[in-house]
């Protein structure tokens, strides 16, 4: 996978400029729509919110043509759009939370500045494989502490520090990606030996399905221990993705797949709550179990779908306060009814787009590392979305994560910044010496 790659020149300001204004006037716009549409007049909060996403914007733009300046124009004004229209549902559904929500992309935009700044190269992070492994594994196991974790709507996920509330797996599904990425891409070669065959599929040694198995028993554990079958799924299904990449070995999609399955079924023998996740998914429609045994959340969210109809209700026209948990966990339903199912493509067209663009980035990356970091974070990305969005739509059984860039939410809003941020990085390359030298910047 090692590459060498001519160096890339600086793109065009324009594009950039104009994919950022673009993301601008849609988050505005969608947020003053709203604001008419609820309550039929301009938010009294216009100029504070308008004033927070242009500066917010811009210095994220300016942070991007300073440290980033080969970096992919439409990276972070895909994730933008996504932010605005994200918080104009929040604003829509409730004007505390969008205050909050508000306060946290002022952080999570700190947060993007400052990984492009202080990660002057990506590949200085594969100097620190276990470190950052062992922090990662040091923040999801944060919350089954005794004293400060806390189980909220029956996961285990949250830390609360004083009054400070998080949940630090957010940023642990981060540094587990980049941890992944340093590891496979020293243990790459050991991983692409294959000594046995079972009819097309080529296999490695039974010793180098170690890694396989440890992710697949690290899987169960935090569905054990934190209840949590959506985090469940992305571990492993990030592992097996990175592992194929980086190796080249259908046989270890083939693997992981088998144990996927074999995971799934020992979950729903051993654990209520997963046997509980299927049964909603089964009868969500069914008024026995609706009524009597409360599995009313997602019959209320495909109702909400469904008279949302092709264009939607409108902004604020709606009855998205009907859905539980609208502003988290099903802020798709919500959007798909006041947005239709026009404006829920139109979200998962920004999705495509945003890991399309990631997998793009890590397929031109000059190294293997860059390569496997950008795979990586694009397919949380992507497996986050589609968990969620798949349980809304009872593709597959609900799970408890949130919708990236567009979920209420400090610490899943933040630590997607900092993704979208080492995205940048990886797409811009690293900054030449010439380039720090002449900001005045130390390297």
């Amino acid at each position: 996978m090692s590459r060498v790659a001519a160096p890339r020149s600086r793109t065009s300001l324009a594009p950039s400029i104009a994919f950022t204004v673009l993301a601008l006037v849609l988050s505005i716009g969608a947020y003053v729509i709203a604001g008419y549409g609820k309550r039929g007049q301009l938010p009294a909060t216009f100029v504070l919110y308008a004033t927070i996403f242009a500066a917010g914007y811009a210095g994220a733009l300016l942070a991007i043509r300073a440290f980033a300046p080969r970096a992919d124009p439409a990276l972070f004004p895909t994730a933008a759009v996504l932010v605005g229209l994200g918080f104009a549902m929040i604003f829509r559904l409730s004007g505390g939370l969008a205050a909050e929500q508000a306060t946290w992309i002022v952080v999570g935009l700190i947060a993007f500045a400052l990984t492009v700044i202080v990660v002057r190269d990506a590949r200085m992070l594969d100097a620190y494989t276990y470190t950052i492994g062992l922090l990662g594994l040091v923040l999801l196991l944060l919350p089954v502490v005794p004293g400060i974790g806390q189980t909220i709507n029956g996961a285990r996920l949250w830390v609360q520090i004083g009054p400070l509330g998080f949940q630090p797996a957010e940023i642990g599904k981060v540094l587990v990606v980049i941890f992944l990425a340093s590891y496979l891409t020293q243990k790459r070669e050991l991983l692409q030996v294959a000594t046995s065959r079972i009819g097309p599929l080529r296999l490695p040694p039974a010793k180098h399905l170690g890694p396989v198995l440890l992710a697949w028993g690290a899987s169960l554990a935090i569905l054990f221990l934190q209840r949590d079958l959506g985090a469940s799924l992305l571990y492993f299904g990030i592992f097996v993705v990175m592992l194929w990449v980086a190796t080249g070995r259908a046989a270890y999609l083939v693997i992981g797949l088998i144990l996927f399955v074999a995971g799934a079924y020992i979950g729903w023998l051993l654990f209520d709550h997963v046997q509980l996740r299927v049964d909603i998914w089964l009868h969500a429609l069914d008024p026995a179990k609706v009524f009597d045994q409360g599995f009313g959340q997602l019959a209320q969210a495909q109702f909400g779908m469904a008279s949302g109809g092709l264009v939607g209700t409108g902004l604020g026209q709606g009855s998205p306060g009907l859905i539980p948990f609208a502003s988290t966990d099903f802020i798709f339903a919500a959007i798909g009814e006041e947005l239709g199912l026009l404006g829920s493509t139109a979200i998962l067209l920004l999705y495509l787009v945003l890991v399309g663009k990631g997998l793009r980035v890590g397929l031109r990356a000059p190294d293997a590392f860059s390569t496997l970091l950008a795979v990586g974070l694009s397919t949380l990305v992507a497996l986050q979305a589609f968990v969620i969005v798949g349980g809304v739509t009872r593709i597959i059984p609900l799970t408890g994560v949130t919708l990236p860039f567009v979920s209420y939410g400090g610490s899943s809003l933040v630590s997607n910044f900092v993704l979208l941020g080492l995205l940048v990085r990886v797409s811009s390359g690293p900054l030449a010496p010439r380039e720090r030298t002449s900001r005045g910047g130390a390297a």
